[in-house]
Protein backbone atom coordinates (compact mmCIF):
# COMPACT_ATOMS: atom_id res chain seq x y z
CA UNK A 1 0.00 0.00 0.00
CA UNK A 2 1.26 3.31 -0.56
CA UNK A 3 1.22 6.57 1.44
CA UNK A 4 0.49 9.95 -0.47
CA UNK A 5 3.97 12.32 -0.59
CA UNK A 6 3.94 14.84 2.15
CA UNK A 7 4.64 18.09 1.35
CA UNK A 8 8.20 18.43 0.16
CA UNK A 9 10.94 19.93 2.68
CA UNK A 10 12.06 23.55 2.59
CA UNK A 11 14.94 24.22 0.56
CA UNK A 12 17.73 24.25 2.86
CA UNK A 13 19.35 28.22 4.15
CA UNK A 14 23.01 28.35 4.25
CA UNK A 15 23.92 30.19 6.66
CA UNK A 16 25.80 33.37 6.00
CA UNK A 17 29.15 33.44 5.74
CA UNK A 18 32.62 35.73 4.57
CA UNK A 19 33.38 35.15 1.17
CA UNK A 20 37.13 33.09 1.49
CA UNK A 21 38.64 33.40 5.11
CA UNK A 22 40.04 36.92 4.22
CA UNK A 23 37.24 38.87 2.49
CA UNK A 24 38.07 42.43 0.84
CA UNK A 25 34.56 43.47 0.99
CA UNK A 26 33.61 46.18 3.74
CA UNK A 27 30.10 44.32 4.13
CA UNK A 28 31.69 40.98 4.64
CA UNK A 29 35.25 41.71 6.07
CA UNK A 30 34.32 42.58 9.83
CA UNK A 31 32.23 40.48 12.27
CA UNK A 32 31.10 43.45 14.32
CA UNK A 33 28.86 44.54 11.94
CA UNK A 34 26.39 41.42 12.98
CA UNK A 35 27.01 42.29 16.04
CA UNK A 36 23.70 40.32 17.02
CA UNK A 37 25.18 36.93 15.40
CA UNK A 38 28.14 37.61 17.44
CA UNK A 39 27.41 38.89 20.57
CA UNK A 40 31.10 38.78 21.99
CA UNK A 41 32.72 41.01 19.30
CA UNK A 42 32.14 44.37 20.17
CA UNK A 43 33.94 43.97 23.56
CA UNK A 44 36.57 41.96 22.04
CA UNK A 45 37.50 44.83 19.64
CA UNK A 46 37.01 47.56 22.22
CA UNK A 47 39.36 45.48 24.63
CA UNK A 48 42.00 45.90 21.68
CA UNK A 49 41.63 49.95 21.70
CA UNK A 50 39.86 49.50 18.72
CA UNK A 51 36.61 51.14 17.00
CA UNK A 52 34.48 48.16 15.74
CA UNK A 53 33.90 48.58 12.10
CA UNK A 54 31.00 50.29 11.51
CA UNK A 55 29.89 51.81 15.03
CA UNK A 56 31.23 54.72 16.64
CA UNK A 57 32.42 55.60 20.05
CA UNK A 58 31.55 58.81 21.74
CA UNK A 59 34.44 60.32 22.52
CA UNK A 60 34.58 62.76 25.41
CA UNK A 61 31.16 61.63 27.23
CA UNK A 62 31.38 62.64 30.57
CA UNK A 63 33.24 66.12 30.27
CA UNK A 64 30.55 66.91 27.51
CA UNK A 65 28.16 65.74 30.14
CA UNK A 66 29.81 67.80 32.93
CA UNK A 67 29.95 71.31 31.13
CA UNK A 68 26.50 71.26 29.77
CA UNK A 69 25.09 69.53 33.43
CA UNK A 70 21.56 68.45 31.61
CA UNK A 71 18.67 68.19 33.97
CA UNK A 72 15.15 66.94 33.88
CA UNK A 73 12.88 68.51 31.56
CA UNK A 74 15.13 70.44 29.22
CA UNK A 75 15.70 70.97 25.67
CA UNK A 76 18.76 69.64 24.51
CA UNK A 77 20.20 70.08 20.79
CA UNK A 78 23.01 67.43 19.56
CA UNK A 79 23.83 69.40 16.16
CA UNK A 80 26.09 66.30 15.07
CA UNK A 81 23.53 63.42 15.83
CA UNK A 82 26.49 61.18 14.51
CA UNK A 83 25.56 57.51 15.83
CA UNK A 84 24.08 58.96 18.49
CA UNK A 85 25.85 57.75 21.18
CA UNK A 86 26.16 61.47 22.69
CA UNK A 87 22.32 61.57 22.55
CA UNK A 88 21.56 58.87 24.11
CA UNK A 89 23.60 59.85 27.59
CA UNK A 90 22.30 63.25 26.88
CA UNK A 91 18.28 62.07 26.35
CA UNK A 92 19.20 59.78 29.92
CA UNK A 93 20.07 62.98 31.91
CA UNK A 94 17.04 65.12 30.43
CA UNK A 95 14.21 62.83 31.46
CA UNK A 96 11.39 63.20 32.50
CA UNK A 97 10.29 65.63 30.31
CA UNK A 98 12.78 66.44 28.02
CA UNK A 99 13.24 66.54 24.54
CA UNK A 100 16.51 66.47 22.54
CA UNK A 101 16.72 67.44 18.82
CA UNK A 102 19.10 65.78 16.92
CA UNK A 103 20.59 66.94 13.36
CA UNK A 104 22.54 65.22 10.92
CA UNK A 105 23.45 65.69 6.95
CA UNK A 106 24.14 62.41 6.19
CA UNK A 107 21.10 60.88 4.69
CA UNK A 108 22.48 56.95 5.25
CA UNK A 109 23.30 56.81 8.45
CA UNK A 110 20.64 59.23 10.03
CA UNK A 111 17.88 57.14 9.77
CA UNK A 112 19.73 54.20 10.86
CA UNK A 113 20.81 55.97 14.08
CA UNK A 114 17.17 57.33 14.68
CA UNK A 115 16.15 53.23 14.48
CA UNK A 116 18.62 52.62 17.10
CA UNK A 117 17.58 55.20 19.31
CA UNK A 118 13.90 54.35 19.28
CA UNK A 119 14.29 50.67 19.83
CA UNK A 120 16.33 52.12 23.05
CA UNK A 121 13.04 53.64 23.93
CA UNK A 122 13.41 57.24 22.57
CA UNK A 123 9.54 57.69 21.11
CA UNK A 124 9.46 60.71 19.07
CA UNK A 125 7.55 62.75 21.81
CA UNK A 126 11.61 62.98 23.29
CA UNK A 127 13.55 62.61 20.16
CA UNK A 128 12.90 64.84 17.00
CA UNK A 129 15.78 64.37 13.95
CA UNK A 130 16.07 66.82 10.85
CA UNK A 131 18.19 65.87 8.13
CA UNK A 132 20.11 69.05 8.24
CA UNK A 133 23.79 70.55 8.83
CA UNK A 134 24.25 74.04 10.59
CA UNK A 135 22.85 75.86 8.31
CA UNK A 136 19.17 74.54 9.17
CA UNK A 137 19.74 74.69 13.10
CA UNK A 138 17.60 77.99 13.61
CA UNK A 139 14.84 76.74 11.56
CA UNK A 140 15.00 73.69 13.10
CA UNK A 141 14.89 75.23 16.61
CA UNK A 142 12.03 77.20 15.15
CA UNK A 143 9.79 74.33 13.42
CA UNK A 144 9.80 72.95 17.51
CA UNK A 145 8.31 75.83 18.99
CA UNK A 146 11.33 76.60 20.91
CA UNK A 147 11.04 80.68 19.89
CA UNK A 148 13.40 81.51 23.09
CA UNK A 149 15.78 78.59 21.97
CA UNK A 150 17.37 75.34 23.67
CA UNK A 151 18.88 74.87 27.31
CA UNK A 152 21.84 72.80 25.71
CA UNK A 153 23.43 72.08 22.83
CA UNK A 154 26.16 69.75 21.91
CA UNK A 155 28.54 69.89 18.38
CA UNK A 156 30.71 67.15 17.69
CA UNK A 157 32.72 68.35 14.90
CA UNK A 158 34.24 64.92 13.92
CA UNK A 159 33.80 62.55 11.40
CA UNK A 160 31.86 59.31 12.97
CA UNK A 161 33.49 55.91 12.60
CA UNK A 162 30.84 55.27 10.71
CA UNK A 163 31.73 57.13 7.69
CA UNK A 164 35.47 57.04 7.47
CA UNK A 165 35.33 52.83 7.87
CA UNK A 166 32.93 51.97 4.95
CA UNK A 167 35.04 52.81 2.09
CA UNK A 168 31.90 53.20 -0.33
CA UNK A 169 31.94 57.52 1.02
CA UNK A 170 35.63 57.80 0.09
CA UNK A 171 37.06 59.26 3.36
CA UNK A 172 39.54 56.61 3.84
CA UNK A 173 42.71 55.80 2.17
CA UNK A 174 43.05 52.22 4.04
CA UNK A 175 40.80 50.89 1.34
CA UNK A 176 39.78 50.99 -2.10
CA UNK A 177 37.08 53.14 -2.83
CA UNK A 178 35.35 55.94 -4.80
CA UNK A 179 37.15 59.19 -4.19
CA UNK A 180 33.82 61.09 -2.75
CA UNK A 181 34.18 62.15 0.68
CA UNK A 182 30.67 63.95 0.86
CA UNK A 183 28.91 63.86 3.89
CA UNK A 184 25.55 64.18 1.82
CA UNK A 185 26.00 62.09 -1.29
CA UNK A 186 23.51 63.69 -3.11
CA UNK A 187 24.76 67.34 -2.58
CA UNK A 188 28.03 69.24 -4.07
CA UNK A 189 30.69 67.55 -5.78
CA UNK A 190 32.69 64.28 -4.98
CA UNK A 191 36.40 64.99 -4.19
CA UNK A 192 37.16 63.57 -7.80
CA UNK A 193 35.28 66.33 -9.31
CA UNK A 194 36.39 69.28 -7.37
CA UNK A 195 40.15 67.90 -8.69
CA UNK A 196 39.21 67.88 -11.55
CA UNK A 197 38.12 71.35 -11.55
CA UNK A 198 40.15 73.42 -9.04
CA UNK A 199 43.14 75.17 -10.50
CA UNK A 200 46.91 74.27 -9.08
CA UNK A 201 47.07 77.14 -6.60
CA UNK A 202 43.49 76.50 -5.21
CA UNK A 203 44.69 72.81 -4.25
CA UNK A 204 48.20 74.30 -2.84
CA UNK A 205 45.89 76.63 -0.57
CA UNK A 206 43.31 74.43 0.20
CA UNK A 207 46.17 71.70 1.68
CA UNK A 208 47.97 74.44 3.47
CA UNK A 209 44.65 76.15 5.08
CA UNK A 210 42.70 73.08 5.95
CA UNK A 211 45.92 70.75 7.01
CA UNK A 212 49.00 72.96 7.50
CA UNK A 213 50.72 70.12 5.02
CA UNK A 214 54.21 71.12 4.50
CA UNK A 215 54.49 70.00 1.07
CA UNK A 216 51.37 71.39 -0.13
CA UNK A 217 53.08 72.95 -3.39
CA UNK A 218 54.92 69.73 -4.51
CA UNK A 219 51.71 67.73 -3.86
CA UNK A 220 49.25 70.49 -5.99
CA UNK A 221 51.76 70.15 -9.17
CA UNK A 222 51.25 65.96 -8.43
CA UNK A 223 47.54 66.72 -8.24
CA UNK A 224 47.73 68.79 -11.62
CA UNK A 225 49.36 66.38 -13.48
CA UNK A 226 47.18 63.39 -12.50
CA UNK A 227 44.61 65.46 -13.19
CA UNK A 228 41.11 63.46 -14.43
CA UNK A 229 42.54 59.86 -13.33
CA UNK A 230 41.95 60.25 -9.70
CA UNK A 231 38.97 58.75 -9.15
CA UNK A 232 39.36 56.49 -6.62
CA UNK A 233 41.06 56.61 -2.77
CA UNK A 234 44.04 54.68 -3.65
CA UNK A 235 44.63 56.52 -7.28
CA UNK A 236 44.94 60.17 -4.64
CA UNK A 237 47.11 58.54 -1.95
CA UNK A 238 49.33 56.62 -4.56
CA UNK A 239 49.57 59.68 -6.21
CA UNK A 240 50.36 61.72 -2.94
CA UNK A 241 53.18 59.37 -1.52
CA UNK A 242 54.95 59.92 -5.42
CA UNK A 243 55.06 63.47 -4.76
CA UNK A 244 55.95 63.20 -0.92
CA UNK A 245 58.40 60.34 -1.62
CA UNK A 246 61.77 61.61 -1.53
CA UNK A 247 61.47 65.02 0.47
CA UNK A 248 59.45 63.83 3.63
CA UNK A 249 61.14 60.87 6.11
CA UNK A 250 59.78 57.31 5.21
CA UNK A 251 57.79 57.18 8.38
CA UNK A 252 56.13 60.76 7.58
CA UNK A 253 54.97 60.20 4.14
CA UNK A 254 51.42 58.70 5.21
CA UNK A 255 50.97 61.67 7.21
CA UNK A 256 50.56 63.71 4.54
CA UNK A 257 48.61 61.02 2.77
CA UNK A 258 46.33 61.47 5.44
CA UNK A 259 46.83 65.40 5.81
CA UNK A 260 45.77 65.44 1.88
CA UNK A 261 42.49 63.37 2.54
CA UNK A 262 41.74 65.64 5.74
CA UNK A 263 42.13 68.43 3.54
CA UNK A 264 39.95 67.86 0.40
CA UNK A 265 36.73 66.66 3.22
CA UNK A 266 37.02 69.80 4.84
CA UNK A 267 36.91 71.41 1.54
CA UNK A 268 34.44 69.49 -0.17
CA UNK A 269 31.82 69.72 2.68
CA UNK A 270 32.54 72.88 3.28
CA UNK A 271 32.98 72.57 6.93
CA UNK A 272 35.12 75.70 8.27
CA UNK A 273 31.92 77.45 6.24
CA UNK A 274 29.53 75.45 8.41
CA UNK A 275 31.05 76.17 11.60
CA UNK A 276 31.65 79.83 10.70
CA UNK A 277 27.41 79.97 10.50
CA UNK A 278 27.13 78.02 13.67
CA UNK A 279 29.15 80.21 15.48
CA UNK A 280 27.69 83.00 14.68
CA UNK A 281 23.79 81.71 14.91
CA UNK A 282 24.62 79.49 18.08
CA UNK A 283 23.93 82.07 21.03
CA UNK A 284 20.66 83.43 19.42
CA UNK A 285 19.77 79.67 19.57
CA UNK A 286 20.12 79.18 23.41
CA UNK A 287 17.88 80.38 26.33
CA UNK A 288 19.22 82.69 28.58
CA UNK A 289 21.68 80.83 30.98
CA UNK A 290 21.77 78.28 28.23
CA UNK A 291 25.52 76.15 27.57
CA UNK A 292 27.06 74.72 24.60
CA UNK A 293 29.62 72.29 23.93
CA UNK A 294 31.69 71.97 20.73
CA UNK A 295 34.36 69.22 20.06
CA UNK A 296 37.04 69.53 17.45
CA UNK A 297 39.18 67.59 15.91
CA UNK A 298 41.38 69.85 13.76
CA UNK A 299 43.39 73.11 15.04
CA UNK A 300 41.32 75.18 12.78
CA UNK A 301 37.92 74.59 13.65
CA UNK A 302 39.64 74.66 17.14
CA UNK A 303 40.69 78.32 16.28
CA UNK A 304 37.83 79.49 15.22
CA UNK A 305 35.12 78.01 18.02
CA UNK A 306 38.64 79.52 20.52
CA UNK A 307 38.15 83.37 19.01
CA UNK A 308 34.27 83.05 18.46
CA UNK A 309 34.19 82.08 22.30
CA UNK A 310 36.32 84.96 23.42
CA UNK A 311 34.81 87.99 21.38
CA UNK A 312 31.45 86.91 22.90
CA UNK A 313 32.31 86.77 26.31
CA UNK A 314 33.93 90.12 25.60
CA UNK A 315 31.17 91.73 24.16
CA UNK A 316 28.79 90.05 26.62
CA UNK A 317 26.84 87.81 24.25
CA UNK A 318 28.58 84.59 25.96
CA UNK A 319 28.58 84.96 30.25
CA UNK A 320 31.28 82.41 30.48
CA UNK A 321 33.83 80.30 28.19
CA UNK A 322 35.80 77.39 28.89
CA UNK A 323 39.59 79.06 30.15
CA UNK A 324 41.42 75.92 28.99
CA UNK A 325 40.85 73.81 26.75
CA UNK A 326 39.86 70.38 27.52
CA UNK A 327 41.39 67.33 26.15
CA UNK A 328 40.66 63.57 26.39
CA UNK A 329 42.21 61.73 29.50
CA UNK A 330 45.32 59.33 28.76
CA UNK A 331 43.09 56.35 29.78
CA UNK A 332 40.40 57.65 26.52
CA UNK A 333 43.31 57.74 24.47
CA UNK A 334 44.32 54.43 24.98
CA UNK A 335 41.03 52.97 24.87
CA UNK A 336 39.39 55.24 21.73
CA UNK A 337 42.68 56.20 19.72
CA UNK A 338 40.49 58.27 17.42
CA UNK A 339 39.62 60.48 20.61
CA UNK A 340 43.14 61.64 20.56
CA UNK A 341 43.11 64.80 18.65
CA UNK A 342 40.24 66.23 20.62
CA UNK A 343 39.46 69.60 22.00
CA UNK A 344 36.57 70.39 23.73
CA UNK A 345 35.49 74.16 24.34
CA UNK A 346 32.23 75.24 26.28
CA UNK A 347 30.35 78.63 26.65
CA UNK A 348 27.26 80.02 28.83
CA UNK A 349 24.94 82.10 27.80
CA UNK A 350 23.58 84.91 30.03
CA UNK A 351 20.99 84.26 32.81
Amino acid sequence: MTHPAGPPDPPHKRRARYAGTHPKRFEEKYKELFAEQYPDIVPHVLAKGRTPAGQHVPVMVEEILQVLGPAAGERAVDATLGFGGHAQRLLERIAPGGRLLGLDADPIELPRTEARLRRLGFGEEVLVTRRTNFAGLRAAIDGLGWSDGADLLLADLGVSSMQIDNPARGFTFGAEGPLDMRMNPNRGLPASRWLERAATAEVEGVLAENADEPFAAEIARALDEARGSLLTTQDLAGAVRAAVSGLAREDEVDSSVRRVFQALRIEVNDEFGALDALLRALPWCLRPGGRAAILTFHSGEDRRVKKAFAAGERDGTWAAVAPEVIRPSGRERHENPRSKPAKLRWARRPA
